[in-house]
């Protein structure tokens, strides 16, 4: 334990604010101090609630001067083992959040995303010590930074503690956004050259995969604000729209466009009766906030994409 602190015949241009970016010299935001504040008064709390927890609660949070010590602490022990200590892993991680802030304000954003969609979440010290999820894309942004900066052994062989503890299997090289929320998370599958906007939430058993058949660019590339249930499975190097919904077991095999809802296997394109184009939702709400997994059905019908 840790004793201290392709052949595709498009190409697609993903959005340039999905790209990681290393700002000067960290600083700690407004939103981070308020959540911090915040955790370790849930923290203070449920020890004093709950004293089986009190000795685990000091050495996980309340011991710690700032959040990406607390949470580089809890995930070093997560997924630490006897060939990769996690004495080791706990200073790689702090020293990445101290050389790139934006992992920083990522932890923030993906918390504050897990509180405000998860009913289910009844804290956000909830979220930072038992969600999965939440735990796997920090650690997934570790390797990101590792494998940018040419580490790539180091951060394929720390993809692989992930999906051994976490049972998520990301791939490092992948670009994924901020406010992200995975749902149970269990069995989640995401590509090399997958690419996740901001602001998007993703249900257990999702795959975002290759085809089988192509190199290169060859994974999907998934808009803001975009709703993927349980089940689903997106193949090749296709986009899915901003504010798109992707039902639960669909098969997604083609674009989506912004703001429609694909359901089924092969999905299909949600559309109005007896009108040619696809049903939009164009109210300023992503159904990766909203976590509206069914006013699709309504406007069901037979249309395949």
């Amino acid at each position: 334990m840790v004793s201290g602190q392709s052949n595709h015949n498009h190409v697609h241009n993903p959005p340039a604010e999905v790209f990681p970016t290393f700002p000067p010299p960290e600083s700690q935001s407004d939103d981070e101090s308020r959540v911090w504040y915040q955790i370790k008064a849930e923290a203070l709390r449920d020890a004093d609630s709950e004293p089986a927890l009190a000795s685990y609660l000091y050495a996980t949070v309340l011991s710690h001067s700032s959040l990406p010590r607390s949470l580089s602490f809890h995930l070093a022990n997560k997924l630490g083992s006897s060939t990769l200590s996690s004495t080791l892993l706990y200073d790689l991680f702090v020293s990445s959040f101290t050389m790139h802030p934006t992992l920083r304000s990522a932890v923030v954003a993906d918390l504050l995303a897990v509180e405000k969609r998860d009913p289910a979440c009844v804290s956000i010290l909830h979220c930072l010590l038992n969600y999965k999820g939440f735990l796997a894309i920090q650690a997934y942004r570790i390797s990101h930074v590792l494998w940018l900066r040419n580490r790539r052994p180091l951060a394929l062989a720390l993809q692989s503690c992930i999906a051994d503890v976490f049972a998520v299997d990301i791939h490092p090289a992948a670009r994924i956004g901020k406010g992200i929320l995975l749902d149970h998370a269990t069995g989640v599958v995401i590509g090399e050259t997958a690419v996740i906007g901001n602001r998007v939430s993703i249900l257990h058993h999702v795959t975002l995969g290759g085809t089988g058949k192509d190199e290169g660019d060859r994974h999907p590339k998934i808009g803001d604000g975009v709703l993927i249930g349980a089940g689903a499975t997106v193949l090749g190097n296709i986009i899915i729209g901003e504010g798109a919904k992707i039902g639960a077991g669909s098969l997604v095999l083609k674009d989506v466009p912004a703001r429609t809802t694909a359901v089924g296997n092969p999905a299909r394109l949600v559309r109005r009766d007896n009108e040619g184009e696809p049903v939009r939702n164009e109210s300023d709400v992503f159904p990766g906030e909203t976590m509206d997994h069914t006013s699709f059905i309504e406007q069901w019908s037979s249309y395949v994409i």
